[in-house]
């Protein structure tokens, strides 16, 4: 289980069970709330890292949610919904949201952006150094060794096998990949991903087997 909390707030219970089934899997732990109002009565006691919250709901929007839980918490929040106008973008961003993602979208979409936002409102309480298999890797210097001797990776190939590393036995999608290391503006493509994985195998040695293909998925990082 990921040490992460998401309160999903939309007033659609099949949405709430959709986006629950795809967080669940992916390890972090749910609550949930039918609208703005009863997310206030939530969100202190339970303390979430991110709310994932839809714009239009009765009783409370989820404008006017975001207005109140800004006033009194840090807490980051990614708006849900299925205006995708520029006008209400910017609305979202400049109360506070930190990503805005229109309906529909797909599993690996939601997942990207919700671990991006998490790395980057928590990264400052991540561990410096972590150290898994033969690796050390540390998160402020950008550096990595192996088996104590340095390896020279680009800002690139370091950001693939740190999050690769840091969530052991999990795949990732070349989609999420990009949205994570590459950002969520990028240009590039699925071949992307692929070529630096080869390059960064290569430096690796026979470590690099830790980076494993899952056919018609991604990638994910197994200890040998």
């Amino acid at each position: 289980m990921k040490p992460y909390t998401i309160l999903i707030i939309d007033d659609e219970p099949q949405m709430r069970k959709l986006i629950r089934k795809f967080l669940q899997n992916d390890g972090y732990s749910i609550e949930e709330a039918t609208d703005g109002m009863d997310a206030l009565s939530k969100v202190y006691k339970l303390q979430p890292h991110l709310c994932i919250v839809d714009v239009m709901m009765p009783y409370m929007d989820g404008f006017s949610f975001a207005r109140e839980l800004k006033r009194t918490t840090n807490i980051p929040l990614i708006f849900l919904s299925a205006k995708g106008e520029e006008w209400d973008k910017i609305e979202g961003l400049k109360l506070g949201g930190d990503d805005y993602i229109v309906k529909p979208f797909m599993p690996g979409e939601l997942l990207a952006r919700v671990e991006s936002v998490l790395r980057r409102s928590y990264q400052n309480n991540m561990s410096r150094v972590f150290t898994v298999g033969p690796f050390a890797i540390d998160h402020l210097a950008h550096t990595v060794t192996l088996d104590g001797s340095p390896i020279s990776l680009t800002v690139k190939e370091f950001g693939l096998l740190e999050t690769l590393a840091r969530n052991e036995g999990r795949v990732y999608s070349r989609d999420q990949l990009l949205s994570i290391v590459w950002g969520d503006r990028h240009q590039s493509t699925d071949r992307t991903i692929d070529t630096h994985i080869k390059t960064l195998r290569l430096k690796l040695g026979e470590a690099g087997l830790m980076i494993e293909t899952v056919w018609g998925l991604g990638y994910k990082f197994v200890v040998k």
